[in-house]
């Protein structure tokens, strides 16, 4: 019975098999070792894309509905909650159920072979601190995974599955830094056995860091802290803040449009002390440009990782709009994150006592980010530093790990 490895990431997507002792990387989109793990419900068209295809047609602004960082909602009401795409009222689950779908189709085709059973990666855990929702979150995607067709799922935690695929020996962490979680894993390999020591994990991650730069530069420009006029009487009153948290939220942007919310900012605007701001929300929610925004943050964050002075460009909403991010906004803006990240490396270092580690692996690409190097290197400074092939590790061992079964 064939397994397919596979990597359902917050961000992308990756499957792979041995052939005999050689890694195949599936080619999920063609040339690509990855697949953005984003959906598009096309209105006009009547079909569902995935991938780049899926984020093509929200850049070029066709009629539809945009899905990205769905893992996020695993184990959340959101999860299970029935909503209209196109002729059928599904839950999110059955969405992340499609794209596997697609994926195991994509496989099947590429490579002759009927997969019924998939090994997958998971976080070690979808929810820190919270063992029923987290629970909850590994029921609700092996549910995704047979709507998907596979018989059989079983799962490896995505830092165990990168230790495997690590080259050389001795003792090793692995930090793996997805979109969602933040994964740790301590491993020991010698010779051709790679043995797992601790792991843990806690939910930080680069979808984390987007919401937060988002917060901190772009909301504010949209009308966020802003003081409103009192219909009635004198005063003024702040402009509610959850519509804004929701915005800057991957996994919620496709679900602020609503008119009636549409029109709650258009009364904004007119009571507003500085009206410009809510008519620039008006227009994200009117023109749906919330992701728009979410990827010129996201963009602005890596070149500013570079260590540069990057732009927020944001042309759609209003021409010449573009507030900068300099790389000691990373630095103040995402200590938090830094401090949590170090927290739970040093949890798992603490699972094993003396630890002695020899080297720490990156993994993810959120590992790429400055911010997470320094608050490594300050925990394990005598640790050699070593970078896997961040978005093909997990899968790569989740593939080894596949063929011995």
């Amino acid at each position: 019975m064939a397994t397919l490895a596979i990597d359902f990431g917050t961000s992308n997507t990756a499957a792979a098999i041995m052939v005999g002792h050689q890694l195949r990387m599936i080619e999920l989109e063609p040339g690509q070792a990855t697949i953005p793990t984003a959906v598009f419900v096309d209105f006009a068209a009547r079909r569902t894309l995935f991938g780049t295809e899926a984020a093509t047609a929200m850049i070029d602004g066709r009629d539809g509905r945009f899905m990205r960082a769905l893992k996020s909602v695993l184990g959340t009401p959101l999860a299970r909650e029935k909503r209209q795409f196109l002729n059928d009222r599904l839950t999110l689950i059955e969405v992340i159920g499609r794209f596997l779908t697609n994926v195991k189709q994509r496989a099947e085709a590429q490579t002759g072979l009927r997969f019924p059973a998939a090994l997958s990666g998971r976080p070690v855990h979808f929810h820190s601190f919270a063992p029923d929702r987290d629970a909850q979150a590994a029921d609700d995607l092996r549910l995704a995974y047979h709507l998907a067709g596979f018989d059989d799922v079983t799962f490896l935690p995505e830092p165990e599955a990168a230790a495997l695929a690590a080259k050389g020996e001795g003792r090793g962490l692995i930090v793996d830094i997805g979109g969602g979680t933040s994964d740790f894993s301590i491993f020991e390999s010698a010779a051709t056995k790679t043995t797992i020591i601790a792991s843990h994990g806690v939910r930080i991650g680069g979808t984390d860091f987007d919401k937060t730069l988002s917060l901190a530069h772009v909301m504010p420009l949209l009308g966020m802290g802003q003081q409103l006029k009192r219909e009635f009487g004198p005063g003024t009153y702040p402009a509610p803040t959850s519509m804004y948290h929701d915005l800057a939220a991957w996994e919620k942007i496709a679900f602020v449009y609503d008119p009636a919310l549409l029109r709650d900012v258009r009364k904004m605007e007119k009571l507003a002390l500085e009206p410009k701001h809510f008519s620039r929300l008006a227009t994200v929610l009117d023109m749906h440009l919330g992701h728009d925004v979410a990827y010129a943050v996201e963009a602005a964050k890596i070149d500013a990782n570079k260590g540069k002075t990057a732009k927020i460009v944001l042309e759609e909403v209003e021409r010449g709009l573009a507030p900068s991010l300099l790389p000691d906004d990373l630095t103040i803006d995402l200590a938090a994150f830094a401090h949590g990240i170090g927290e739970a490396a040093q949890m798992t270092l603490a699972m094993t006592g003396p630890a002695n580690i020899d080297r720490i692996v990156y993994v993810g690409g959120s590992s790429l980010m400055a911010t997470v190097r320094d608050t490594m290197t300050r925990i394990l400074p005598a640790a050699r530093q070593e970078t896997s092939e961040v978005f093909t590790a997990v899968v790569h061992g989740l593939a080894l790990a596949a063929a011995e079964r």
